[in-house]
Parts: structure tokens; C-alpha cells; sequence
């Protein structure tokens, strides 16, 4: 936990209790921590390095910014302003248009907010090392909202929020970012998305993850890798992937059937800790996922923190796992 300040523990902590409250306030079953399929892709994340702690000489820079788009959770969506933040590595030039970078959009969990990935964590830090030390190719990191007013709100509207965010994503938040910063998308067409999207991802904590599940349902077409982290998909019903997985994963097999893709045209990047209480949630339904033909050992891997519990500190340590699989050198 080098590098984390006492302000930093304290937030972690209260995370950590308020999803806690999050995943068990409606539903309590036993904890699943057994091995899951051996079909799975499953390995064990390394830590971050502790001099990944420390910056480097080069660093990049977070810059917010406020995008037009609608409440989608409203049967007549109503115009509203939105927040979200956005990592830009080192050497990033606004003037060359002529560089190009992939761009990973991260959620946050219930409680939090599109702030608090930089504000609260090492991430930056931990970016900018694997940058300098050739993990990873540069890339944007977008940290958007699926909150309004990008504030903490009560669960039942929250739920709202995460269940109708792919469409304010397709819609205004791809279209915003990457018609303003670098990416390879070149235009703002959904053609030009859709061809871009190997160079896109889309990754979530706690509820995020449920976002993620909810990406790869709506938006298959535009993003290639998926990262969802200690979460599962509520596309049937609250806690879906695991109360009802192979109800749940029909439609998440169903999202690849629609589309034109292959098995080697999306990769998920599924991960959780041992003692996280939201393992049992995650791991049953990559579970039953493994079961489908749509999901294999090569597109689907299992990730495990030993030891990693349900806060920002084993979510650095999948994002520094995860990132060389998509966007390595």
C-alpha cells in the first residue's frame, strides 16, 4: 500500500463498507470461493511493482471536462451536463494529429464518483510507470459517470443510472471524447467507431463492472476488450449473474449471435480477490459463461487477487494486469 496516504486508507475503508452495504443489503447467500470451471482462463494478477509508486521523470496530466447529453433513465430524456475526467499520458500533443492512442473508459462503483479512480488511488502514478517502462503503449483514460449529477446517491437510483448508461456512452460520451482527444477513431460516425474499436475498452469496478456487462450487451460494436472487476451483469435482474446466470449469460451470448464478430473479435478481462464479498457474483457467471461456445479459455480470462478484497488498491492491481493484454507493446 506504498504510496496511499492516511486520507486515501480512510476513503478506501469507507468503500469498502459502503459496497459491502451495496451487495448485501437486499440479498445475502453463501460466498462462492471455489475454483470455477477448469475451462476458465484463470491466473493469479502480480502486484504492482512498488517503485510503480514513485513517478517517473515524465508524467501525464488529468484534465476534466463537461459534455452535453440526456437522462436516458427518464421516458422523456431531459438535456443535462455530465462530468467525467480524462488521463492524457506523457507527450501527448494536441497540435499532432497525426499520433494516435487506444482509450480505455473506466467506471466507478456505487457511492463514488467520475473523480475518484485519480483522486483516491495510485492510478495515475502507476500509468505513468508502465508508460516509462514499456508495458504499455500510451493510451487516454477516460473516468466517466453514470450519475447525473456525479454525486453519491441511494441504491434504487443508482441501479437506474447504471442500467440506461450505454446509451448516454454510444450516444454523447464516445462521440465527445473522441472527436476532441486523439483517438483512432477518425471522425464521429458509427462506422468510424466501429472501426476503431480494437483500439477501445471499457472497464468497471463494483458497479462498474455491472456497466461493463451492460457495454458488452449494447455495445459490442464499438469496444473489443472488457473489463469488468467484482461485479456481475444485472441485464435479467439485480445480482443476475449470479442468482440467474444461465439466464444471464444467455443474453450476454446472445449480444455475440446478433453481431458479425468471431470468437478472437472480443476479449473479457473478468477479475476479483479471494476475500472480496462480491467474488461469489463474478465468478458465477464467467462460470456459466464457460459453458457457451461463444465463450472460450482464449476470450474469456478469469483473473484472481490472492488476498484482494473490495477496494481501489485491487483495482490498481488489475488494471496493471489487465492493460499489457490489450494495449501492451
Amino acid at each position: 500500500m506504498k504510496g496511499l496516504t492516511k486520507m486515501r486508507v480512510g476513503f478506501l475503508v469507507a468503500i469498502l463498507l459502503l459496497g459491502t452495504l451495496y451487495f448485501w443489503i437486499r440479498n445475502q447467500s453463501q460466498k462462492n470461493t471455489e475454483s470455477i470451471g477448469s475451462q476458465v482462463n484463470k491466473i493469479q494478477t502480480t502486484d504492482v511493482p512498488s517503485a510503480y509508486f514513485e513517478s517517473p521523470s515524465e508524467t501525464g496530466r488529468v484534465v476534466e471536462v463537461q459534455y452535453d447529453t440526456l437522462d436516458y433513465t427518464q421516458d422523456n430524456p431531459s438535456e443535462i451536463t455530465k462530468t467525467a475526467y480524462v488521463y492524457l499520458p506523457a507527450g501527448y500533443d494536441e497540435a499532432d494529429t497525426e499520433k494516435r492512442y487506444n482509450i480505455l473508459y473506466l467506471m466507478h462503483g456505487w457511492r463514488m464518483t467520475a473523480g475518484d479512480f485519480f483522486n483516491y488511488s495510485d492510478l495515475v502514478t502507476i500509468l505513468d510507470n508502465m508508460i516509462a517502462n514499456g508495458d504499455i503503449e500510451p493510451p487516454i483514460v477516460v473516468t466517466p459517470t453514470f450519475d447525473a449529477e456525479n454525486q453519491s446517491q441511494d441504491f434504487s437510483r443508482s441501479e437506474d443510472e447504471i442500467r440506461h448508461f450505454y446509451q448516454d456512452f454510444r450516444n454523447n460520451l464516445v462521440p465527445y471524447i473522441e472527436s476532441n482527444y486523439h483517438t483512432y477513431a477518425q471522425g464521429t460516425s458509427e462506422e468510424t467507431f466501429r472501426n476503431s474499436r480494437a483500439h477501445r475498452a471499457f472497464a468497471g469496478f463494483s458497479g462498474g463492472s455491472v456497466t461493463t456487462w451492460s457495454q458488452f450487451i449494447h455495445n459490442l460494436d464499438y469496444i473489443k476488450y472488457f473489463g469488468p472487476m467484482s461485479g456481475d451483469s444485472w441485464e435479467v435482474e439485480v445480482y443476475g449473474g449470479r442468482d440467474n446466470s444461465a439466464q444471464t449469460v444467455d443474453v450476454l451470448e446472445n449480444a455475440v449471435r446478433e453481431s458479425t464478430f468471431e470468437s478472437d473479435d472480443y476479449y473479457i478481462y473478468a477479475a476479483t480477490g479471494t476475500e472480496d464479498f462480491a467474488n461469489d457474483l463474478i465468478t458465477t457467471q464467467v462460470e456459466e459463461m464457460r459453458t457457451r461456445p461463444s465463450f472460450t479459455s482464449k476470450n474469456v480470462t478469469m483473473a484472481i487477487n490472492d488476498g484482494g478484497v473490495h477496494d481501489l488498491v485491487a483495482v490498481q492491481e488489475y488494471i496493471y494486469n489487465m492493460l499489457p493484454l490489450l494495449f501492451g507493446k
